[in-house]
């Protein structure tokens, strides 16, 4: 199957795309072109729907990525009915669920800039993050990290995307903050998040505009999860 253009990937507030279904099977359908996210890097994929031109709605539980290099498929259940190769379709996620999501991972890259230790692992939801680090001591303060993580915030720092070949980004090891799960090479160019004199490292998820649409968070937790593993656990002081 081809690859799915990824228009998430560019503009991470379509909530909307039109495209053509290449391939439709029992629970899963893909598509030419996409706004879903597929499930990657710790940011779990979208969900929504699929408009078809008669009106009715396909329901898309997940996304995620396919076999093929750079193949998107979208979820469905498997008794769902199965447009036909060609078609036309709206794809339309679940923007306000995204929207949460793009907050908290965007949160997640403040947390890399306040904490100078590797990450060797990272998850989030849409009113929850962690991140783990690789630190031999428990010497982090809560009190101390939720003010750092507010003051980031309130910089209103604008965010922004640029690539970096293969070449410059194995020139600049620094770059890659995460321990186990390293950027993907071989495509020529990796996708860079930067958040303005605040952080910079390989990103393939979607993010807000600026730091202060994130709101306020809070310190969950800090927790002790092996030799050289601390989880710092934050979550959304209100719900939005």
């Amino acid at each position: 199957m081809a690859a799915t253009e990824q228009v998430f990937a560019e503009d991470a507030y379509a909530r909307a795309c039109e495209a053509r279904v290449t391939h439709a099977a029992p629970g899963a359908i893909q598509l030419d072109r996409t706004v879903f996210y597929a499930a990657g890097g710790g940011q779990p994929g979208d969900s929504g729907i699929l408009k078809l031109a008669d009106g009715a709605e396909i329901e898309v539980m997940n996304t995620v990525k396919g076999e093929g290099a750079g193949e998107i498929l979208h979820l469905t259940a498997e008794d769902a009915a199965l447009p036909a190769n060609g078609s036309a379709v709206t794809a339309e996620i679940d923007w306000a669920r995204r929207h949460k999501l793009m907050r908290m991972h965007t949160c997640l890259h403040l947390l890399c800039a306040v904490i100078e230790a590797p990450v060797t692992g990272g998850q989030l939801s849409e009113e929850k993050g962690r991140l783990d680090f690789d630190l031999p001591e428990l010497s982090l303060d809560k009190g101390e990290i939720e003010a750092r993580l507010d003051q980031l915030i309130a910089r209103d720092a604008p965010t922004g995307t640029r690539w970096i070949s293969d070449a410059d980004l194995a020139a600049q090891p620094d770059l890659v903050r995460t321990m186990k799960v390293k950027p993907p090479s071989g495509q020529g160019r990796v996708r860079l998040l930067d958040i303005e004199d605040i952080d910079l490292q390989p990103c393939g998820g979607t993010h807000i505009k600026s730091t202060a649409e994130i709101g306020a968070v809070t310190v969950r937790k800090i927790e002790n999860k092996g030799k050289h593993n601390r989880r710092v656990n934050i979550t959304f002081k209100e719900p939005a």
